[in-house]
């Protein structure tokens, strides 16, 4: 029989134990894990038709969207036999057994896992070589407003349509949009890569103003249209996502007479299963990439850099502020180098601000660097030691040296320490 901590709930035919159904994942709100895991029954339809049959990376927020997320690419030993799971091969030689859903029963068991977000593959786990959606992921610099977002989405639809792809829009739960194209699965992430940066640097080219397919980001202005999203082993969150905010919004899903006029904190956990599916007909509109491709033959690529030149110089006046394990701290550092340096914050634009979120060994890591571009060149400051240095590989090179295997770095076979209970 269940314990006061958890409650067991029947979803297609299936049982599925909840494990601390009153904690509090929205602390502003009071939203709990038993809200997370209605909502995502609710839109179960829309959600697996976006996520289902795709290997899945789990973003889990055991303790809340106040606590530090972490990433886990293997699913849990301990696992009912009817969560199906798909062996990925990473470059390494390694593999990994990653969640697949199927049924509202496995979504509600992940939910419990503490996943608010489904980070889903571009593949199918039936051909995982071959992706069948291109991604296309519309990427704000700070300081661009919503309606040039929107505008820039609206310019890709043409472009995506001239090329025989349909788009399906859904807001991102957060500044950006997101754009998908069902393909056929008969190309390699290779191309699909090749083909998602041609279009970016042909929806840069019509609106030069608006959007960026610059890859460096202090060299972007306006919307950057992040082609690396179709990159092996990336993973997006997919429609219906709910995002780590304090309104508990959702990444979700739109038809295109809405678009002109979305407001992205319209969609919440409350307003969103109320709506009727707009991407209900995505399965019958796979279209061909050959299009796309050849587009991408006619841009010149960029000369590599020579051999023996060393790291990348950046083309911009970078200096780095801090790098630091969680955001908080990364904010804390800006604020005492702009207390340090009064005369410079007010000659800086907000993209001048470069807070970039980096992958670490399973969760993210912050790192705050400052483009100096808009400050005359006598007024720049140096380069001076970082506030603090986080090392996210620390911890491996410690267990490395003692001879110890990381968790991450475990091939098949070998003992898993169990992940923390949601």
């Amino acid at each position: 029989m269940a314990s006061s901590t958890e409650e067991v709930i029947e979803v297609a035919g299936r049982e599925v134990t909840i494990t601390n159904p009153d904690k509090v994942y929205f602390p502003k709100s009071g939203r709990t894990k038993m809200d997370v895991v209605r909502y995502y029954l609710a839109v179960a339809d829309g959600a697996l038709r976006g996520a289902g049959g795709r290997p899945m990376a789990l973003k889990r927020y055991v303790n809340g969207i106040e606590g530090e997320a972490f990433f886990q690419k293997r699913a849990p030993s301990k696992r009912p036999e009817w969560i199906e799971t798909a062996e990925l091969r990473y470059p390494s030689g390694r593999t990994a057994e990653e969640i697949v859903l199927r049924d509202a029963a496995q979504l509600a068991w992940v939910v419990n896992l503490g996943c608010l977000e489904l980070h889903t593959h571009s593949v199918l786990a039936e051909d995982l070589d071959h992706p069948d959606e291109l991604r296309i992921d519309l990427d704000p610099v700070p300081g661009v407003p919503w309606g040039q977002v929107v505008d820039v989405a609206l310019i890709a639809r043409e472009v995506l349509e001239e090329y025989g792809l349909a788009g399906w829009p859904k807001t991102s739960g957060s500044r950006g949009f997101h754009i998908y194209a069902r393909i056929e699965p008969r190309w390699t992430f290779a191309e699909v890569r090749r083909a998602a940066e041609g279009f970016a640097r042909e929806v840069a080219r019509r609106a030069p103003d608006l959007a960026t397919g610059a890859w460096w980001k202090e060299e972007r202005q306006g919307v950057f249209l992040d082609y690396n999203q179709n990159a092996k082993d990336h993973t997006t969150a997919s429609g219906y996502s709910v995002r780590p905010s304090d309104e508990a919004k959702v990444s979700a899903p739109l038809a295109w007479d809405e678009v002109p006029d979305c407001d992205p904190d319209r969609y919440t956990m409350e307003t969103v299963p109320e709506r009727p599916d707009p991407w209900a007909g995505i399965e019958d509109a796979r279209g061909s990439l050959e299009p796309l491709l050849e587009l991408a033959a006619t841009f010149k690529k960029k000369a590599p850099a020579k051999k023996g030149t060393g790291r990348r110089q950046p083309s911009m006046p970078l200096i780095e502020i801090t790098r630091t394990a969680t955001r908080e701290e990364a904010l804390e550092d800006l604020e005492r180098w702009k207390e340090r340096h009064p005369g410079v914050w007010p000659l800086l634009e907000p993209a001048d601000v470069l807070v970039d979120s980096m992958r670490g060994i399973n969760s993210v890591w912050y790192r705050i660097r400052i483009n100096l571009i808009h400050v005359p060149e006598a007024e720049r400051p140096p380069q001076e030691p970082l506030e603090h240095e986080f090392d996210p590989f620390a911890k491996w090179k410690e267990m490395q040296a003692r001879g110890e295997i990381p968790e991450r770095w475990r091939r098949p076979g070998k003992p898993e320490e169990e992940p923390e209970q949601a």
